[in-house]
């Protein structure tokens, strides 16, 4: 993991709507499509399905802004819009081993294909959550900020 492999900063919200409208009118950012689907996901509590929805920025610094899921961590974090920081992995499994060696917990996985993890979000014990995605969804992600 490098900061330079930083790709989105992620808010999440209860009406994506109005939030991007506030951050277009504020600072002139513009959006991709809205995407999303059920997920399969591993959280603490076991295997579950959510159905996780998010808009991408066109304009950078990049934005997530992600629709609210009820009874999971993807809910609005208390007195701060900052959910998340978004990085590429080249290896996912290795860089959520070292987060926990340095006492992150693992809030949420998904599998590959492959088997290795696709995507990983882990909070440290101060509340800075990260969250790990494969280098090889990248482009694939990057569709979904494409000038149309």
């Amino acid at each position: 993991m490098k900061a330079e492999d930083l790709f989105h900063v992620g808010i999440v919200t209860h009406d994506l709507e109005a939030t991007q409208t506030q951050l277009s009118s504020l600072l002139g950012y513009e959006w991709g499509p809205e995407i999303g689907a059920p997920l399969e996901v591993t959280l603490p509590s076991g295997l579950v399905t959510v159905e996780v929805r998010c808009a991408f920025s066109i304009t950078t610094p990049r934005l997530e802004v992600v629709r609210s899921v009820p009874g999971t961590f993807w809910e609005p974090a208390e007195g701060s819009g900052v959910h998340h920081v978004g990085y590429w992995s080249d290896d996912v499994d290795a860089d959520a081993a070292e987060l926990v060696s340095q006492g992150y917990v693992t809030e949420a996985t998904r599998s590959g294909p492959d088997g290795s993890l696709f995507f990983a979000f882990l909070r440290s014990d101060t509340g800075y959550r990260m969250e790990l995605v494969t280098r090889a969804a990248e482009p694939h992600i990057q569709q979904c900020w494409a000038h149309h």
